[in-house]
C-alpha cells in the first residue's frame, strides 16, 4: 500500500509499504481522509520530536524512524479481529491515535493522555493515517453515524479544542479570549459557541480573521496588527476581562496579552505546543491569581466531541480549505501550510487519491 513515510528532517516519502496484520482485539480501516497537522509540520521542519529517532525505538511501538505519519483521520471498517463484536464491516470511523501503557500512575487513575510513555499512531509508530489502511486496537475506534468521511477527519483537532475546554472551566455565559485562530484556535471557538460561550479572538490573518467571522465561531475578532487588543477585550467586557484566555499560538506576545486581558482569577489554558521555552512575568500571575493551566490531546473526550457535530451544534464543513491526493502531500500540503498558511485552515488528504 502507499504510504507517507517521515525518514528524517525534510525528507516525507511516498512509499510502497506491506499492508498492516489484522490481530486479535484489533480492527482493520481504509483510510478515507487524513488532516495534517501542525505537529506533522513541527516533524518536517525540525524533527524527530514525537517520532523516535534511529536508535531509540519507541518504549511501547518499538519502531522508530522511519515510520508512517498521520494522526488525524476517518475510514470504513474493512475487516474485525478476533473478540470485536460491536463494530460492523462498512462501518464509518474515527480513530483516537494513542498508544498508551495501562500501567503508570495516570493511566491507573484514568488520565491516559498523561501516560509516562505515551505515543500517537502515526508518529510513534503504529502505521498512520497518511496510509491506504491502518490497524487500530479496537479500545481507540469510534464510530461516527452519519458524519461525512471528510469532515470526520477533524473531529480529531475538535477533540484537542473540547479537552482544552473542559480543563478551563469555563460555563455557558462566560466569555473566552482566544489567542490565535490557526485550526485549532477556530475549532476551539466552535466548541466554545457550542457550549453557549461568548467568544473573542485575536488573529492578525484577513484570511482567518474572515473564516472567524464566516463560520461564526466568533463573535468578535480582532486584528493585534491594527488595535490594542487587550483594549479591546477590556471593553468588550465592560472593563472586567475575558473569564477565560486560551493560548493558541505559540507566540509569547499572545501569552502577555492574556495575562493582561483576563479577568482577576480568571483561567489561562495553554492549548499549543512551544518550540522553545516561553517567558512569563509571574508578577502579573500572582497579583490577578490567575490560573494557568496545561492541556494535552485529549482524554475520554471523543465520543462529546462526535455528539456536538451528530446534533449539529459544530459545523466542520467550512474548515476544510482544500483536499488533496497523497502524491501531492509535500507540494500542495506542507509547503502550503508551512509557506503560505494565511491562505488556509485545514488540508485533508485521500491516501488513495
Amino acid at each position: 500500500m502507499k504510504a507517507a513515510r517521515f525518514h528524517a528532517q525534510h525528507d516525507i516519502r511516498i512509499e510502497e509499504i506491506p499492508e498492516a496484520l489484522l490481530r486479535p482485539d484489533a480492527v482493520a480501516i481504509d483510510v478515507a481522509w487524513c488532516g495534517i497537522c501542525g505537529t506533522d509540520l513541527h516533524e518536517y521542519l525540525e524533527g524527530p520530536i514525537f517520532i523516535s529517532p534511529k536508535g531509540h525505538p519507541h518504549p511501547l511501538t518499538h519502531e522508530q524512524e522511519p515510520v508512517t505519519m498521520g494522526h488525524e483521520f476517518s475510514g470504513t471498517v474493512s475487516a474485525l479481529g478476533e473478540g470485536v463484536t460491536d463494530l460492523t464491516v462498512g462501518e464509518n470511523v474515527v480513530v483516537e491515535p494513542y498508544f498508551v501503557c495501562g500501567e503508570c500512575a495516570p493511566c491507573r487513575a484514568g488520565r491516559y493522555n498523561l501516560c509516562v510513555k505515551m505515543g500517537f499512531i502515526g508518529l510513534a509508530g503504529g502505521g498512520g493515517g497518511l496510509s491506504e489502511r491502518v490497524v487500530v486496537d479496537r479500545r481507540w475506534v469510534h464510530p461516527i453515524g452519519a458524519i461525512p468521511l471528510d469532515e470526520a477527519a477533524l473531529i480529531e483537532p475538535l477533540a484537542v479544542g473540547h479537552h482544552a475546554f473542559v480543563r478551563s472551566g469555563a460555563q455557558r455565559g462566560d466569555v473566552a479570549f482566544i489567542g490565535g485562530a490557526g485550526p485549532i484556535g477556530l475549532l476551539l471557538a466552535a466548541v466554545l459557541k457550542a457550549k453557549g460561550v461568548t467568544v473573542i479572538m485575536s488573529e492578525p490573518s484577513a484570511a482567518r480573521q474572515a473564516k472567524a467571522l464566516e463560520t461564526g465561531v466568533a463573535d468578535h475578532i480582532l486584528d493585534p496588527s491594527t488595535e490594542d487588543v487587550v483594549a479591546r477585550v477590556r471593553e468588550l467586557t465592560g472593563g472586567v476581562g475575558a473569564d477565560v484566555g486560551f493560548e493558541c499560538s505559540s507566540i509569547n506576545v499572545v501569552l502577555d496579552q492574556l495575562l493582561d486581558a483576563v479577568r482577576p482569577a480568571g483561567v489561562i489554558v495553554n492549548v499549543s505546543i512551544w518550540g522553545k521555552p516561553a517567558t512569563l512575568d509571574m508578577q502579573k500571575l500572582v497579583l490577578k491569581e490567575i490560573d494557568l493551566r496545561g492541556t494535552i490531546a485529549y482524554v475520554n473526550d471523543h465520543p462529546a466531541t462526535i455528539r456536538l457535530v451528530q446534533q449539529g451544534k459544530v459545523n466542520l464543513a467550512p474548515f476544510i480549505t482544500a483536499r488533496i491526493p497523497l502524491d501531492r502531500l509535500i507540494e500542495d500540503g506542507f509547503e502550503t501550510l508551512i509557506n503560505h498558511k494565511e491562505t488556509a485552515v485545514k488540508i485533508i488528504v485521500n491516501p488513495r487519491g
